[in-house]
């Protein structure tokens, strides 16, 4: 190449140099740019292919899956849990609540489904609320999943806030529903090892046979979900809830529509979360069983705890009267 081309191409000269090699990385920029955008675009693309296989298939799918974001840090988008600031203590940081709600609030319009709870578990403690039809229970437990935002208010988990953006909460909850977002044309395993993919296990040839185990359905795990019974059903959504090891268990009407035989055996899956490690809240009309497994206790009335204490000073033959004053605004 002749002397002049070289020099006018930033060839054979130091500055040139540095000029190819700004070019250099603004087109690896640029090749980045267009890598993120083609991982986008063929995460949504999978994400589309999925659903319509599932739709062909007739499975319904009532969950959503957070993909990673193509971003600096990486993370996971979606709801997310706020990390503590880094001036806090190691001290504060282990004392810090399993499970703490500080004045959350959720309004529907002109409707308040949540008026300013409170509540701090710590690490092992059984929380059962009570309360009549259209108390917000379940929009309770909604907000401290992180499944609904409250209006106003904070929820932290072991210490943290959860938030709407940043790294991912899903790991340290776990919740059994209304619904059990199980699919009738899969078996026992498969549904297990579907959730278990989306929340990215990577063991579930040893963690589903020991949830299996946990909730007495070890037997069952090639029967299709549909020839199950409710109570057996209830189990499999109580397994699939806590496949991931969460720390945070929360349960919405465990007991509905199960027969005293089902109720028995559900009552001995339940006692089983209270290892000490687990920190669980549920919300239940059964008043018998609540209290038995409980170590706090709550009554909500139109979206506020009217009454809490301690399991321990409530005398049981006595709080069925006590919860009907209460609930009828007598106490």
């Amino acid at each position: 190449m002749p002397q002049g081309r070289a020099h006018r191409r930033g060839f054979g000269s130091a500055g040139g140099r540095r000029a190819g090699s700004e070019r250099g990385r603004g087109r690896r920029g640029r090749a980045r740019g267009r890598d993120c955008r083609h991982q986008g675009r063929a995460r949504r693309g999978l994400r589309l292919r999925c659903l319509r296989f599932l739709q062909r298939s007739r499975i319904s799918v009532l969950c959503i899956v957070w993909a990673g974001g193509c971003r600096r840090g990486g993370g996971v988008s979606g709801v997310g849990v706020a990390r503590a600031p880094a001036s806090e203590s190691p001290e504060s940081a282990t004392a810090a609540p399993a499970l703490e709600a500080r004045g959350i609030v959720r309004e529907y319009g002109p409707v308040t489904a949540v008026a300013g709870i409170d509540i701090s578990l710590q690490r092992g403690e059984f929380l059962t609320v009570f309360g009549p039809n259209g108390a917000g229970k379940s929009t309770l437990l909604g907000l401290l999943s992180g499944a609904l935002r409250p209006t106003r208010g904070d929820v932290f988990v072991n210490g943290t806030r959860l938030d709407f953006g940043g790294v991912d909460w899903r790991h340290d909850v776990g919740v059994l529903s209304h619904q059990g977002f199980l699919y009738a044309q899969l078996t026992v395993e498969e549904n297990l090892r579907f959730y278990g993919r989306l929340y990215g296990l990577r063991d579930l040839d040893r963690r589903i046979p020991e949830r299996l185990a946990d909730v007495n359905l070890g037997d069952r795990s090639n029967s299709f979900v549909g020839q199950l019974s409710h109570g057996m059903r209830q189990r499999l959504a109580l397994a699939r809830a806590l496949l991931h090891d969460p720390d945070v268990v929360l349960l919405d009407e465990p007991y509905t529509g199960l027969d005293p035989s089902a109720a028995a055996v559900l009552r001995g899956v339940l006692t089983g979360l209270k290892d000490g490690r687990r920190t669980v809240v549920m919300v239940t009309h059964n008043l018998g069983e609540g209290i038995a497994l409980a170590t706090q206790l709550a009554i909500q009335v139109r979206g506020h705890f009217a009454w809490k204490g301690s399991r321990e000073d409530v005398d049981v033959a006595d709080f069925e009267r006590l919860y009907h004053r209460v609930v009828e605004g007598r106490a």
